[in-house]
């Protein structure tokens, strides 16, 4: 059927849709309130096989080359670390050898999947409202609004439109507040540089305190050796890191902050926890500009809970539905997928009738999924909330140097 589709929304998932429709010969229009696709929030993404698999049928092979040729591989990067407050090593993640994944920059793959969309995108057009009366109707800030057969929510964890289908919020606070930043690798003292390596680490100590430091170099490690393919926005070995606080009045107030003044108080929240000074280097040496705070919020885990409406023509994916903190580094992945499923759902509709059981089809999918991402998402938020009880300070405490020690002596 000709089908006009809008999309609300301009972040991963809904350029990805976007660009799918494109391609498939839909007629598009995606909408979003930034002005500048660049100007993005968060720093790198994991792209899993599934992800890559789903970009795939969405955009055109040179668009997959070049973000391939701008992405970090994680298979030729050491295997994953597990450090204590002091630095200690406690053990290793799985062998990255056979890793199809890839990390790339945010704004890049953002910028690739907006030219894919080209003139179908509109930016500076925030979205005041959906209804159906009839059609499905956007309304925007400025008083306006256009029709369309379907309308899909990409807007995020704050989604306007997952907010109206369910009469409310899809999601919460999961009870952390995130920190992010980026630090060059040159910038570390050489000792600490050894100690990090040229691998992602993670760092977990008492009273809530976690800290997981990325390694992203698509220079050095690209995917595709294709250097004139590459826009990468990372050109040198960088550690992208999120820090970790249980929510609080006091942590909460953090999120108030920028620049020098936050970066301060994040090491300040981290020194009366008792981390060593060497481990926070990689936080002291970051750019000010570039650090942030956030809070994590997320959806059920359960998948009955997810898209608690009846399938129509006004439907939403990715964060819209299913939040998912970023302790899994899978919410832009599942995103992805979300876009190309439904568009292969929306293939198989010849009218309205089918259209409704192609988007009910779509969204029994889309919670299976978001519940496989979100419960993986929260055994780490629980874990870090575990260690923030009297029990979980102490067990964490004395339980670091014992597997120091063992790491130590099966090395």
């Amino acid at each position: 059927m000709s089908m006009r589709v809008a999309v609300v929304g301009g972040g991963i998932g809904g350029l990805a849709l976007g660009a799918g429709l494109r391609r498939s010969g839909y007629e598009v229009a995606v909408y979003d309130r930034d002005t500048d696709v660049a100007a993005t929030g968060g720093y790198h993404i994991t792209l899993d096989q599934r992800a890559q698999s789903a970009l795939a049928r969405l955009v055109s092979p040179e668009i997959v080359r070049r973000l391939l040729a701008s992405g970090s591989a994680l298979r030729l990067r050491e295997r994953d670390a597990f450090w204590d407050r002091r630095g200690r090593l406690l053990g290793h993640g799985p062998d990255l050898s056979g890793s199809a994944s890839i990390d790339v920059d945010r704004i890049t793959l953002r910028t690739l999947l907006a030219e894919a969309v080209g003139e179908d995108l509109h930016l500076g057009r925030a979205v005041s409202g959906v209804d159906q009366q009839g059609q499905p109707r956007v309304t925007f800030a400025d008083g306006t609004s256009v029709t369309a057969d379907l309308v899909v929510g990409a807007d995020g964890a704050h989604s306007l439109v997952a907010r109206h289908l369910a009469s409310g919020p899809t999601n919460r606070p999961a009870g952390i507040i995130g920190f992010s930043g980026r630090t060059r690798r040159a910038d570390l003292d050489p000792v600490e540089q050894q100690r990090l390596g040229l691998r992602s680490s993670t760092a977990v100590g008492p009273r809530g305190a976690a800290l997981y430091i990325g390694f992203l170099d698509p220079v050095g490690n690209a995917a595709l050796d294709a250097p004139e393919l590459r826009m990468s926005v990372t050109t040198g070995p960088t550690y992208i890191w999120g820090a970790m606080f249980p929510e609080s009045a006091g942590t909460d107030s953090l999120r108030e902050l920028s620049g020098t003044r936050l970066q301060n108080a994040l090491l300040d929240g981290f020194r009366v926890r008792g981390w060593a000074e060497h481990t926070l280097e990689v936080i002291a040496r970051a750019d000010p500009a570039g650090v942030a705070a956030f809070r994590f919020n997320a959806a059920s885990t359960r998948a009955g809970d997810l898209a608690p409406w009846e399938a129509g023509r006004i439907t939403a994916l990715g964060d819209a539905v299913h939040a998912t903190p970023p302790t899994a580094g899978m919410g832009a992945g599942a995103a992805i997928r979300d876009a190309a499923d439904l568009l292969d759902h929306l293939g198989t509709a010849t009218d309205d009738t089918t259209l409704t059981g192609a988007i009910a089809r779509f969204e029994t999918g889309m919670r299976r999924r978001g519940a496989e991402v979100l419960t993986m998402a929260m055994r780490t938020v629980r874990l870090i909330l575990a260690t923030d009880t009297a029990l979980g300070a102490a067990a964490t405490t004395v339980a670091a140097p014992v597997l120091a020690a063992a790491t130590r002596l099966r090395r």
